[in-house]
Order: C-alpha cells, then sequence, then structure tokens
C-alpha cells in the first residue's frame, strides 16, 4: 500500500508527518525543524530527507514551498533565500530523500486539505483560502477547482505589499494589539473581495487557533471562517497533493531516484537537523 508524507516548507519552520490520505489524519505525531538560516536550497533539502528518515523513508512525498511552484521549478521566493529561484524543486528534494516527490505552493496546499476536509468542503462556488504565517498566502477554487500560484498576499495597500502589513509575523514583531492587526486585516479583505467576490474565505495558519480574536472584528461582505485543519492543512495537503500526482502518473522523480553522495558540509547540516527530531515512532 502507498505511503504518503507531507512536509511543510516554511519561512520559520519545516514540519512534516505521515498522512491517512482517505481521511486528512495524521498518523504520527508531527516533526517541526526551525527553517535553516540561510535558507538556502541544499540546506533545506537536508531538513526534508532528514525528516523523511525519521519516518522510515519508503513514503512517497509531497512537499510545500512559499512561493509560486510552475511543474516542480521555484519561481519565487519572497521569504526564503532568493537562490531558490530557478531550481527544479522536484530534482533537488528527490535526489535527497532518494525518494518521488512533488511541490506545490504552500497556501494551495492548505487549500486543498480543507477543501477536501476542513472548512471548505461541498462547498461551491469561488472559495478564497488565505493562510496568515511569516507571510500572507491565497489558494483560490472555482467549484471546487483550484487555480495554483494566486500569491494574492503581494497585492499593494498603502504603497507596501499585503503580507508586509497584515501578517501574522507583521502582528509579532509590532507587538499589534488585536484591534489594530484586525483593522489591517479588514483593510486587505476589502480589497480582495472587490478583486475575487468570494462566497467564502477560509482564514488559516497557526493565528487561526485564536480566531476568536480577531474574526468578530471583521467586515467582510461574504462568509469568513477558520481552517479546520489549522496549521496541519499544508501537510495533509501535500500528501493529498503527491497521491493526486502519482494517481495520474504525472509525478517527475521516479519512485526510488538515487541520491547522490553527499559533500561533508551537507552531511553536517543533516546531523544537526536529525539531533532536532523525536524519537521516531514505533
Amino acid at each position: 500500500m502507498d505511503q504518503f508524507l507531507g512536509i511543510d516548507i516554511g519561512g520559520s519552520g519545516i514540519k512534516g508527518a505521515p498522512v491517512d490520505t482517505a481521511n486528512g489524519r495524521l498518523l504520527a505525531e508531527r516533526v517541526h525543524i526551525a527553517t535553516p538560516m540561510p535558507s538556502r536550497p541544499e540546506a533545506l533539502a537536508e531538513v526534508v530527507a532528514s525528516i523523511s528518515r525519521h519516518f522510515g523513508g519508503s513514503h512517497h512525498i509531497g512537499c510545500t514551498f512559499p512561493g509560486v511552484v510552475m511543474r516542480g521549478v521555484i519561481r519565487s521566493a519572497a521569504n526564503l533565500d532568493p537562490a531558490w529561484v530557478g531550481i527544479d524543486a522536484h530534482r533537488l528534494l528527490g535526489h535527497a530523500t532518494g525518494r518521488s516527490v512533488t511541490v506545490i505552493n504552500d497556501a494551495d496546499a492548505a487549500g486543498l486539505a480543507e477543501m477536501a476536509f476542513g472548512a471548505g468542503r461541498g462547498r461551491s462556488g469561488v472559495v478564497l483560502m488565505i493562510t496568515l504565517g511569516t507571510g500572507i498566502g491565497t489558494a483560490l477554487f472555482m467549484d471546487g477547482q483550484l487555480v495554483p500560484n494566486t500569491e494574492f498576499g503581494h497585492i499593494e495597500i498603502r504603497g507596501r505589499d499585503a503580507e508586509r502589513r497584515a501578517s501574522a509575523r507583521v502582528r509579532d514583531e509590532r507587538h499589534l494589539s488585536w484591534r489594530a492587526w484586525a483593522k489591517r486585516l479588514d483593510e486587505y479583505l476589502e480589497r480582495v473581495e472587490a478583486l475575487l467576490n468570494p462566497e467564502l474565505v477560509i482564514v488559516g495558519g497557526g493565528i487561526s487557533a485564536r480566531s476568536d480574536r480577531f474574526l468578530p472584528r471583521l467586515h467582510a461582505q461574504g462568509e469568513v471562517v477558520p481552517a479546520q485543519l489549522q496549521n496541519e492543512a499544508g501537510i495533509v495537503g501535500a500528501a493529498l497533493h503527491v497521491r493526486a500526482a502519482l494517481a495520474s502518473g504525472s509525478r517527475r522523480v521516479p519512485a526510488r531516484a538515487r541520491a547522490p553522495r553527499p559533500s561533508p558540509a551537507p552531511a553536517r547540516r543533516a546531523g544537526r537537523a536529525a539531533s532536532s527530531l523525536p524519537p521516531p515512532p514505533p
């Protein structure tokens, strides 16, 4: 039976867990490792490989990435090292892990999970998923079909990227009150609604666990609800993505790609990443 491992790559952390893609549940406690700095491709690939080894290394792997991903190639990396732009992430991560790997925009993955198992399940029309974290990610669905790589977190508001004003990180770094931050988020939602007219907006990211502190302060025209899978949505969506790719025969990396012999520097990075892992599941 195929096994699926979802790995969610973010600007501040990388987390992963095996997923039951029939119901969206994690099959083991998730692993979380701080994103290495600088966040260059080789360093992140070693972290992904260490997470794969932790869970036995026998899974098909789906990864998220915080930027535009087109046929596995990274086209933007606003919150990671710019060396990622132009990298074939399918190939890089497949070689690092020795497994089949697919890569999808992080918000798109979270949206897939919420549409399959969460707040968007069974909903038609225009649905927008917004993830609030290091930046702002978006996933747009029309009658359940994903429109990939929308990146509406980068629309301009008051002369700046929206995510530079209204992300969860901005709230923390500027010590904004819930009221002050909600006012910024409300301004962002007003702009997005004017562009897309979504019938449902799903708000995700770790901060969605405290949605009672800010959602009641918003004045959106459509329905706005918190994500049900919260911070696990990216992991689950990444696993769903690789399952779909395997089913359609569109995977880019052979099921057991030959991993290149590691150089001394990446081996040391892998050792530090592995040392922060909890004991492997029984």
